[in-house]
């Protein structure tokens, strides 16, 4: 055999290669099995696998604490004293509205008046009936004479009229203001109790003669009562002039205002 130079050997491979290429042959290394395996259609042949697209970098957020929802606790609303005060008041105020034992004042009254002020005072007031302008109202001491007992206490005693309890022996307008009668106080005298009761006051004032003999159960008159500490319940209990009285008599305003500093000296209002 003629011994092929370098060069001319290099020249027929080139032309082997090109034959196999146009005979179809895609990859002339393989082995004729793995050939034959191979498919003839380039777009047949297993694509590699796409790289996953990297996923941007997230920038952080600014704020990087999570907003938080405050939710409020559930708490059962417990009553204080002073609505369970007013509450018991309110009953009481609603039993006097049906009472029908006095005819003579139920047939008179526009409505009953009950009292006002402070459930959980220390100073009570007490006088002996409501008038037109009470029975009008449905409020105790609203008229002149409650003008003047609102002077008393605010200006008198410097205390505000919100912060006392105000009442009366009877809750109905008796005809003409005349004084109620016995038994008409006697009837009335259960809700009178019951109020002082739920009150509890450590201090009555007795606005009267008919408050004063009525509450303490005396008969002494109101010149003989006052000066004097009483007792009702452990309550200590002054006595002056009804507030009507005061307007009839001026003078008796002096007597009036010396009841009113030994009420105030016993509430450690006054030196």
């Amino acid at each position: 055999m003629e011994k092929l130079s370098k060069t001319s050997l290099n020249y027929y491979l080139s032309e082997y290669l090109e034959d196999l290429m146009r005979a179809g042959v895609k990859d002339f290394r393989r082995t004729p099995s793995q050939a034959a395996q191979t498919p003839s259609d380039e777009s047949e042949l297993p694509q590699p696998a796409a790289k996953p697209t990297p996923k941007p970098k997230r920038e952080p957020d600014v704020q990087t604490t999570p907003e938080l929802r405050v939710v409020a606790p559930q708490t059962r609303k417990v009553e204080s004293p002073e609505d369970e005060r007013a509450k018991a008041l309110a009953e009481i105020a609603a039993q006097v509205a049906q009472c029908k034992l006095c005819p003579n004042l139920v047939a008179n009254r526009t409505q009953t008046v009950f009292g006002s002020g402070d459930p959980y005072a220390e100073l009570c007031f007490i006088g002996e009936g409501p008038g037109a302008e009470e029975d009008a109202r449905g409020v105790p001491f609203v008229g002149r004479s409650g003008q003047l007992l609102t002077d008393m206490i605010e200006k008198g005693m410097k205390i505000k009229r919100e912060s006392v309890f105000i009442c009366n022996i009877v809750r109905c307008r008796p005809p003409q203001n005349r004084n109620p009668e016995r038994q008409e106080a006697d009837n009335c005298r259960p809700f009178l109790d019951a109020t002082l009761d739920v009150v509890k006051p450590k201090y009555i004032c007795c606005l009267g003669s008919i408050a004063a003999t009525n509450l303490l159960k005396v008969d002494s008159p109101i010149g003989k009562l006052r000066g004097t500490v009483h007792d009702y319940n452990g309550a200590k209990v002054v006595c002056t002039y009804h507030p009507a009285y005061l307007l009839r008599n001026p003078p008796a305003k002096k007597q009036a205002w010396e009841d009113l500093q030994l009420l105030m000296r016993e509430m450690g209002l006054l030196e």
